[in-house]
């Protein structure tokens, strides 16, 4: 007699609630998937493996010619799987990706209001500057910053 009724199957991720923001919940699934032998063994794997997903999302963003939902989807999952994967690495490093996040996004804001700050000095307002412009003051922000 088979012990293992497959109408009483049971994930090991079953307990991990998908009530957790996005990055907690894909960490969590990571380690639990770890936990069980699913995870390479080495870093440079990890790395290829993003490589391979942002090689998939230019491809899906090279070619139009589905319908555009369809392709508009196609492109949501790819760019998931590019970030699933950044997670994956945060794990392997032992770094927080949520705090990562948290982090650069104060650092993206610092920056910024730099920029907002130099523009406003200048009597001008951002949509009246260039990109080059930006990308110039958005150095100055970075030196000022370290």
């Amino acid at each position: 007699m088979n012990k293992n009724n497959k109408d009483d199957f049971v994930s090991v991720l079953d307990d991990i609630s998908s009530e957790l923001p996005s990055l907690d919940h894909a960490e969590q699934l990571q380690k639990r998937a770890a936990h069980y032998a699913f995870d390479w063994p080495t870093i440079e794997p990890v790395f290829d493996k993003i490589q391979e997903e942002i090689e998939e999302l230019k491809e899906a963003l090279a070619h139009p010619d589905k319908e555009a939902p369809v392709q508009q989807q196609h492109i949501i999952e790819e760019m998931g799987d590019v970030l699933f994967c950044c997670v994956n690495l945060a794990r392997v490093i032992n770094v927080n990706s949520d705090t990562a996040l948290r982090s650069t996004n104060q650092k993206f804001i610092n920056r910024f209001q730099y920029i907002e700050k130099a523009v406003h000095k200048q009597g001008r307002v951002l949509g009246e500057v260039t990109l080059d412009e930006l990308d110039k003051l958005w150095g100055d922000a970075k030196k000022a910053s370290e």
